[in-house]
């Protein structure tokens, strides 16, 4: 048996761990940075503007006017502390402010993790790259599955009616409108358009046809949403003892080098930043229902372990400059993570302003609205160890 501190990538670990800090810091100052302007806006006394989590670093603590700016011992995240977050006997507290200013403050945050993560997005899409053109081709049908009784219609080369179904070697060239040159653009397409049937166009033998492929929610186990299985077409120049193709190439081992100007980089980083939220949206669904995931092996759940992990990993395997991609990921997360409504979240301090409303002006009696924040946050401490627990045991 190995010991179990041998097992463990202490560099790994160390790049991973920091890369990610690296990562989350800007991200969450920024975040901060939106309640902390939208405060001075409207006159909101802002008490501390802390990077990092205390206690502090007594030598890095400075005040400028009535905020002290303070560097503080762990550094995973950072906060804003306004005067009077639930108490409104100050009229300068964020409490006394009117409703719609709280609203205002409350979500600066998470807008500017949204309009950061289309920044990042844009960026990335102006940066060249490869855009793999190896082609997505159907190796396997599923008997009984929405690819085995997709409707074909079209006419063939030879001027006939097309075989119903798809069929193994069927290339796919789109998927509603949206050209597909990768296995990778066709699964994204797929799920993209989960729950509908969907209209594909694929090349069989040498003719252009029009597949209507429903796209399941919940498949059995073993298959995806059209019960098909895919792979990049190959040429094999043999086969083994046991009748299994081998010296096997790529049959379009090509690459395409894409990148957009600015003008087209910012729409297109907005179109992709709804799209992320529907692709969310859609896995979720999918998982709450039983049904296999994009990534069933992966877990349902990861915290700031298990993030960074990822981050060493992704870095390893294709170095640095996917993660501008991956930043604009973790910042829509902030931003979607801040925006429900849970105690001591963002949005657990929209949803009171919200019941406030309702109530017709009456509000939640401060010390109340303080006891169910400080519970909130003792519970997603307690999540946040449990998850970091179950990260660290999957990783070792």
């Amino acid at each position: 048996m190995i010991p179990l501190f041998l097992q463990v990538d202490p560099v790994g670990i160390f790049r991973g761990g920091g890369s990610f800090l690296l990562l989350l810091v800007p991200l969450v100052i920024i975040h901060e940075l939106g309640h902390f302007f939208a405060a001075k806006a409207f006159g909101i006394k802002v008490l501390e503007f802390g990077i990092g989590f205390p206690p502090r670093i007594k030598s890095l603590v400075w005040k400028r006017g009535e905020t002290e700016y303070t560097i503080n011992w762990l550094p995973i995240g950072g906060f804003v502390r306004l005067l009077g977050e639930e108490d409104p006997t100050d009229p300068r507290s964020l409490a006394a402010a009117a409703r719609w200013k709280r609203l205002t403050v409350m979500f600066a945050g998470v807008a500017m993790n949204l309009v950061l993560a289309v920044v990042l997005l844009a960026i990335g899409f102006m940066i060249s790259r490869e855009r793999d053109l190896s082609m997505a081709q159907v190796t396997e049908v599923a008997a009984g599955s929405p690819a085995a009784e997709a409707r074909i219609t079209g006419t063939t080369r030879e001027g006939t009616e097309p075989q119903q179904g798809l069929q193994p070697g069927d290339m796919v060239l789109e998927v509603q409108g949206r050209e597909v040159r990768n296995t990778g653009e066709l699964v994204y397409a797929t799920r993209l358009n989960i729950g509908e049937t969907q209209e594909w166009v694929i090349n069989r033998a040498g003719s252009t046809l029009t597949a209507h492929v429903y796209a399941r929610w919940h498949p059995p186990e073993g298959q995806g949403p059209t019960g098909i299985r895919i792979g990049a077409p190959v040429i094999c120049g043999d086969i083994d003892s046991e009748g299994n193709p081998i010296n096997c190439q790529l049959r379009y081992p090509f690459t395409e080098s894409v990148w957009s100007m600015p003008w087209e980089a910012f729409p297109k980083a907005v179109t992709t930043l709804a799209e992320t939220l529907i692709l969310t949206k859609n896995e979720i669904q999918v998982r709450v229902g039983g049904g296999g995931g994009a990534a069933d092996d992966q877990p349902a759940f990861t915290g700031p372990v298990g993030i960074a992990d990822t981050t060493g990993n992704l870095i390893k395997e294709q170095g640095w400059r996917p993660l501008i991609e991956f930043s604009a990921l973790l910042s829509l997360n902030l931003a979607i993570f801040n925006a429900l409504p849970l105690p001591m979240l963002d949005g657990g301090r929209i949803f009171f302003v919200v019941v406030e409303i309702v109530r017709g002006g009456r509000r939640i009696a401060p010390e109340k609205e303080a006891l169910v924040h400080l519970t909130g946050f003792a519970l997603l401490l307690l999540g946040v160890l449990i998850v970091t627990y179950f990260d660290i045991v999957r990783l070792v």
